[in-house]
């Protein structure tokens, strides 16, 4: 077992623990290698690090996205897209040699959705205001089916030829016969038949907006009969798609609201003039709850509060939701080789491959900012269609040549030395370590280099910061990385030492502490660190109350490690002209430290509290800081009273080491009545006192006086007038 295992997001500075013991930094999640900078790898969401499918790009459109992409059987891909504010929409061609061209320009502002017959005929549908064309191999276009309405969101072909096109904004799902007689085949009562795929037995499976409902629409008749098979959280179903064993997979996007919307456009919908206002260019027009049209940014993720979710409806119609993201939009599913489900989504361009009910892989990020469609081409590779910029990638099926991981940084909490780097697998083949190291937060130039691993150790030099980077080549695997490393210990610093009021004492330590009366209490204030070049953090964990105590004395200090070691302290004391220290208390673990005074002659003294981490170093490398207080009295001996001329009522009254404090007098041990010096000012060793009795009562008359100095020493004498 590790000594330590510290779980830290590529940030860890452990304070709790004893310096010198050996501290780990690990790394085997999905949130931490996601702190770090990955280039051509692949991660899982149980914290597996692989190279990534090779990624390269086929084809730069120079639109602003592409929507739909489509594969005939000579190998030749169709793509079609727009540009925002733009006035037409465009359809591209490339061949089976990589060769790509601008195939026709439609009227629309974008090709939404394309789709191929039997006879290798095109068919792309426009936005807004659409129709669907049919484009043959030189480019000519003709309208093949007008469905009248606002958008065209897919095109899916029948077994028979029969041609469906899901419309939007009024929620239509149109049959088009191969001569392109069509009509209304079925109503989803939603403002946008958003999605739709065609499963093994020829029914239609469809996802809407803005209720979220993923539907089958059986062909019988004149109409569609359709089943609500679920309907999910999200209000917009994004893309369908049906696996080779009949489960249907749906994604959704947006929180679903319950105030009626009147046919707001779907995530991605070209732009649309608004009834009351012109859309801006490049927006799209959104009715939302508020009776004012909302202009969004198309392709805008961040505008669809809620992120994404994948379900998976089972052939007996179990659902079950299957994945989900906080922030990415799914755009488009598909199924590679081995029949695992693929999403491509935005605003990251992240291509995942959901692996099970429980963990999925984000394989890869295209520059791109969304991946919009997703094609699989026979021979097992897949191609994507791009927004922001529009363009067609090739991923797969190789891997790339190689893949690295940089690190965030390791913020070791002080000057450290670094030991060894273990790895799961323990031994991945072609996996290749480096380190640097530095003083300075941020990664730069006046880090020291990159260097291998010495035997598995980091070779780069002590320091506070470190940085690892991971190079994996061909199958190579990492899950897990833990680096060992240990603060170099430093001396313990007492930034001050301060001498509590006389006559308090502090509480004992918790374990011998007795029960006692009531006592009265005294409350200091935070001890203030004076001004230090030290750029350690004061620790001042907080100062008990005081009890009265006459005779006790008290100090209390504050105490720095750099290493947050636990700190012992030794108390001594001197007379000021004295050179030899004596030992108060040993191994005191609090913060202060009060004593009895009366065991030591009135004067001056100094004390002495030396801060020693032992507790948490071996002997040989324990270390320790001292410092002194300011001279400080010890005076517990009350003034002296001398009184004037016999009959008189003056009285002279003098310390030996402190100023007086105040001076009262008693009438026939009646109540204390303040006196005031001849000076008016109690500022002085000694002062003379002259009473006044107002209203002197007849006869023998005995007078008191009570004298304090300011250690609370008191004195009292009298004298009896005849």
């Amino acid at each position: 077992m590790r000594l330590v295992h510290v779980v830290c997001a590529l940030t860890c500075v452990c304070t709790l623990l004893p310096a010198v013991e050996t501290k780990t930094w690990e790394q085997d999640s999905m949130e931490e290698f996601d702190q770090g900078t990955l280039q051509h790898l692949s991660l899982s969401s149980d914290g597996r690090l692989s190279v990534a499918p090779r990624l390269r790009e086929v084809f730069d459109s120079s639109v602003a996205v592409l929507w739909s992409v489509a594969r005939d059987s000579k190998g030749v891909i169709y793509t079609g897209g727009g540009s925002l504010g733009g006035s037409r929409a465009r359809l591209f061609s490339i061949d089976a040699r990589g060769q790509g061209k601008l195939l026709a320009e439609l009227d629309g502002i974008a090709v939404q959705a394309i789709a191929i017959d039997r006879q290798d005929r095109v068919y792309a549908a426009t936005s807004p205001d659409g129709k669907v064309y049919r484009v043959d191999a030189s480019g000519k276009a003709d309208v093949f089916y007008d469905p009248k309405t606002k958008y065209i969101w897919a095109l899916e072909f029948a077994k028979n030829g029969d041609l469906y096109v899901a419309t939007g904004d009024r929620g239509e799902i149109h049959r088009v016969t191969p001569a392109g007689v069509g009509s209304v085949f079925f109503r989803t009562e939603e403002a946008h038949a958003r999605s739709m795929t065609v499963d093994p037995a020829d029914n239609l499976i469809v996802g809407t907006e803005p209720s979220g409902l993923i539907m089958r629409v059986t062909p019988g008749g004149g109409a569609g009969q359709g089943f609500v098979l679920y309907q999910a959280p999200k209000r917009e179903i994004t893309a369908v798609a049906v696996g080779a064993d009949g489960a249907i997979y749906a994604a959704g996007a947006g929180n679903r609201t319950t105030t009626p919307v009147a046919a707001p456009a779907a995530v991605g919908a070209p732009p649309v003039p608004a009834p009351q206002t012109p859309a801006p260019p490049g927006t799209v027009q959104i009715v939302g709850p508020s009776p004012t049209p909302v202009a969004l940014p198309i392709l805008n993720s961040q505008a669809v509060a809620g992120g994404s979710e994948i379900y998976r409806i089972q052939s007996d119609g179990y659902p079950r939701r299957i994945w989900s993201h906080a922030q990415d939009l799914v755009y488009a599913l598909a199924f590679d080789a081995q029949g695992r489900l693929l999403a491509g989504t935005g605003n990251h361009g992240n291509l995942y491959r959901i692996d099970s009910d429980y963990s999925y892989t984000r394989l890869l990020n295209a520059e791109p900012t969304q991946i919009t469609g997703l094609l699989r081409a026979p021979e097992g590779r897949l191609y994507a269609v791009t927004g922001n910029i529009g363009k067609v990638i090739a991923i797969g099926p190789e891997l790339e040549p190689s893949g690295t991981f940089e690190s965030d940084v390791l913020d070791a909490g002080g000057f450290s030395y670094w030991g060894r780097i273990n790895k799961e697998p323990s031994a991945p083949a072609g996996t290749v370590f480096e380190t640097r190291s530095g003083n300075v937060g941020r990664a730069q130039r006046n880090w020291s280099a990159w260097e291998p691993l010495n035997q598995g150790r980091v070779a780069s030099p002590p320091a506070r910061f470190l940085q690892f980077r991971a190079t994996l080549n061909g199958n190579a695997e990492l899950s897990d990385v833990t680096v060992a490393y240990q603060m170099k210990n430093v001396a313990p610093v007492i930034a001050q030492v301060e001498i509590t009021p006389p006559n308090y004492r502090f509480p004992a330590p918790a374990a011998t502490t007795a029960t006692t009366a009531p006592s009265p209490t005294l409350v200091l204030p935070p001890i203030q660190r004076r001004p230090t070049q030290s750029t350690a953090v004061s620790s001042d964990p907080g100062t008990p109350a005081l009890t009265f105590d006459k005779g006790q004395i008290g100090a209390r200090w504050l105490a720095e490690d750099d290493n947050g070691d636990t700190l012992q302290f030794k108390v001594e004391i001197r007379g000021a002209n004295e050179t030899t220290w004596k030992l108060v208390r040993d191994k005191v673990r609090e913060r202060y430290f009060s004593w009895d005074s009366t065991a030591y002659p009135d004067g001056k003294y100094v004390l002495r509290v030396t801060a020693s981490d032992a507790p948490a170093n071996p002997p040989d490398q324990a270390l320790t800081g001292l410092r002194e207080s300011d001279p400080f009295l010890v005076d517990n001996t009350p003034p002296e009273i001398t009184w004037g001329p016999a009959g008189s009522l003056q009285f002279h009254a003098k310390d030996a080491l402190s100023t007086l404090g105040k001076a009262e007098y008693s009438v026939n041990g009646g109540d204390w009545t303040l006196v005031e010096p001849t000076t008016r000012l109690t500022d002085s060793l000694e002062h003379d006192y002259r009473m006044t009795l107002a209203n002197r009562p007849p006869g023998e008359v005995t007078v008191a006086v009570r004298v304090e100095d300011e250690y609370g020493n008191q004195a009292v004498a009298k004298t009896v007038l005849k």
